[in-house]
């Protein structure tokens, strides 16, 4: 527990502007509901601002996307990242509108802002966007931006276009260059995880004369990291650099990041000047 809390006050002293906690990264989806509920109260507790956390809420279970969302509105969260219901494959727009609509009205709250997740490639289940539009206009100030983890810039492009003013943040940040340009909110990544000051340095400086080669660094950090199994290798990157073997692990069905492997990531991170250190000073905050 306090090497999560360590963690994402690290993150915060980083220069994330919030966390998207219990996501795919975090294994958000092999955490049980009350577990979820605890590690945020956990972090509240410990000092980090509810409006800077982002909870997912994934479940296949309506009741508890309902729970988790109420809690985390009723703790003060800046907002919750939806995956919609994932088991049943062939579900068309209605079941996902139906869905998304019953779990606004469980929680019955103005205080929640939703953040719908978009990740095809995991949950092959989407948010396309005749079902976005659909949900914008039926809870303008509940369905308030989306994750698009799409892996597609015509994807992203395309809800920047379609959705002005709706916060959209790209699930990779080697398009976050392109995604602030057409007006987006940044990105919720997962290399992030290690790499948050130079995404940072981005998103502060994307009109600069030197935005373009601040771009091309990040991307070849995130393209080098995602070559490997991306949730082990974030990992294990982790445990290396902060010294700390704990890191590696996961819960199954994931496994740890393979040894044989190990040492190639770590060179070819080298090849490119990349490094990153911890304090736990961030504990006494």
């Amino acid at each position: 527990m306090e090497r999560f809390i360590s963690f994402c006050k690290w993150l915060l002293d980083q220069g994330a502007d919030g966390l998207a906690v219990f996501g795919t990264t975090s294994e958000g989806n092999s955490m049980s509901p009350d577990e979820r509920i605890e590690l945020l109260d956990t972090l509240i507790a410990a000092g980090v601002p509810p409006e800077k956390l982002m909870p997912g809420t994934g479940a296949c279970a309506l009741t508890d996307s309902a729970k988790l969302a109420a809690h985390a509105a009723g703790k003060g969260c800046g907002g919750v990242l939806m995956l919609p219901p994932f088991y049943y494959k062939d579900v068309n727009d209605e079941g996902i509108f139906a869905f998304v609509s019953e779990v606004i009205q469980r929680v019955g709250s103005g205080d929640l802002r939703i953040y719908l997740y978009h990740i095809p490639p995991i949950a092959q289940v989407s948010f396309n966007p005749d079902l976005i539009e659909r949900l914008i206009n039926a809870y303008a100030k509940t369905v308030v931006g989306i994750k698009d983890s799409s892996g597609k810039w015509a994807n992203t492009e395309m809800l920047l276009k379609q959705f002005p003013g709706f916060g959209v943040f790209v699930g990779s940040e080697s398009f976050l260059l392109d995604t602030l340009r057409g007006g987006g909110s940044g990105c919720i990544s997962a290399t992030a995880n290690v790499n948050a000051a130079a995404i940072k340095n981005l998103f502060l400086n994307w009109r600069s004369a030197g935005a373009e080669d601040l771009q091309q660094q990040i991307a070849r950090i995130r393209k080098t990291i995602e070559a490997y199994p991306l949730i082990a290798s974030l990992k294990f990157t982790i445990a290396h650099f902060f010294n700390d073997p704990a890191w590696r692990q996961v819960r199954p069905p994931l496994r740890m990041f393979p040894e044989q492997q190990q040492q190639k990531l770590l060179a070819e991170l080298a090849q490119l000047n990349f490094s990153v250190s911890f304090s736990s000073s961030s504990m006494d905050r």
